[in-house]
């Protein structure tokens, strides 16, 4: 994944400021969780475990949401 983008500084922008744009940016775009997920090869069969089992855990946590 190839993703370019550029956050302009105006002249009168705080660096804090410039910095927490940049952030927001890449946790929108979901840059970092990439990163983080293709740091290790994870096999097919894993991937399908592990997405089994993050779709039970959403299933049963909204049910628990509708119950309440």
């Amino acid at each position: 994944m190839a993703i370019n983008y550029q956050i302009k500084v105006r002249p009168r922008d705080n660096i804090d400021r410039v910095i927490k744009r940049f952030i927001k940016k890449t946790k929108k775009l979901g840059i970092i969780d990439e990163v983080k997920e293709r740091q290790r090869y994870m096999k097919p069969s894993d991937k399908k475990r592990r997405d089994k089992k993050l779709a039970i855990r959403r299933r049963k946590k909204n049910e628990a949401k509708q119950r309440k």
